[in-house]
């Protein structure tokens, strides 16, 4: 089976893309594809989890598993959308790292799905806005224990993906940024359940109508009803002129709530993200999706 695992990141689609999952789900389970919802997999594999933190999983885990997990016996290839596989939200950020845990966690999900193509989908978000959405509650002493004493221009999602990658070689990955994902919506979801571009599905546009108003939303709806047949990339420009034009401004803005965040901070961060976007294009094994 194909199982594909999508871990978050944490504070980027806040469960959109499992909700959209689930209303694509009788189409999708005619075609061979499962996408269950989040009470037959997410505490499970959590206490799978921590078991695995002693001892090693069951001869018959994997079939346990499937049997509590699927209803559907002819799944090809099954969807898990849940951010705290790699980690929970407290360690997100951890002695200077991104997901600390996560080699380790992908080694368990190896060991549950022995035999399967396991693949990993994830959004990375600005370590400038990032920091400040998972750790903004955190005590002075949480967060210098999430920097690990280093300055928060040394976090680099590259490096997590190569920690990722070293402990599970085998292991396809499919990452995308967190600012891009309004222009990818359709396009991630396509590719997490291995459709062809052209297919259509339902929700493609889920999370466009939570960014701009709802005359931006009937413009655009009529627009692509003018011009039916614009492929993937030009309807990609045609949001992002809707998204410049009609956004909802506490929808896209973000608020920056560290001590000690300056702009100048927040604009060198920005320029080491878009150089390390750069580093992750060249890591073998990892799909960096553009818009």
């Amino acid at each position: 089976m194909r199982v594909i695992f999508h871990t978050g990141a944490h504070c980027t689609d806040g469960d959109r893309i499992l909700k959209c999952l689930l209303r694509n789900n009788q189409t999708f389970s005619q075609r061979g594809i499962a996408a269950p919802g989040p009470g037959k997999y997410r505490e499970l594999l959590g206490q799978s989890f921590r078991a695995m933190s002693t001892t090693q999983p069951a001869p018959d885990a994997r079939e346990v598993l499937m049997d509590a997990i699927l209803d559907d016996d002819h799944a090809d290839r099954m969807i898990l959308s849940n951010a705290y596989f790699l980690g929970s939200r407290r360690f997100a950020v951890q002695d200077g790292q991104f997901y600390p845990a996560a080699p380790e966690r992908v080694t368990h999900l190896q060991k549950l799905f022995p035999g399967d193509q396991l693949s990993l989908f994830m959004g990375l978000r600005n370590p400038a806005t990032f920091l400040p959405a998972v750790l903004g509650d955190a005590t002075p002493e949480l967060l210098a224990d999430a920097l690990g004493g280093a300055e928060p221009q040394k976090l680099r999602w590259s490096d997590c993906l190569r920690r990722i990658r070293a402990a599970a070689p085998d292991m396809e990955m499919t990452v995308w940024c967190n600012e891009d994902t309004p222009l990818l919506w359709a396009h991630i979801i396509r590719q997490m359940a291995g459709l062809q571009p052209y297919e259509k599905i339902v929700g493609g546009f889920d999370l466009l109508s939570d960014l701009i108003t709802r005359e931006g939303m009937q413009r655009f709806r009529a627009y692509l009803h003018k011009y039916p047949r614009l492929n993937e990339q030009q309807k990609r420009g045609v949001i992002a002129a809707f998204l410049e034009n009609f956004a909802i401004p506490e929808q896209v803005e973000e608020e920056l709530d560290l001590s000690g965040w300056t702009e100048d901070l927040v604009e060198e961060m920005t320029e080491l993200y878009d150089e390390d976007l750069a580093r992750i294009r060249n890591i073998p094994g990892v799909t960096l999706l553009d818009p």
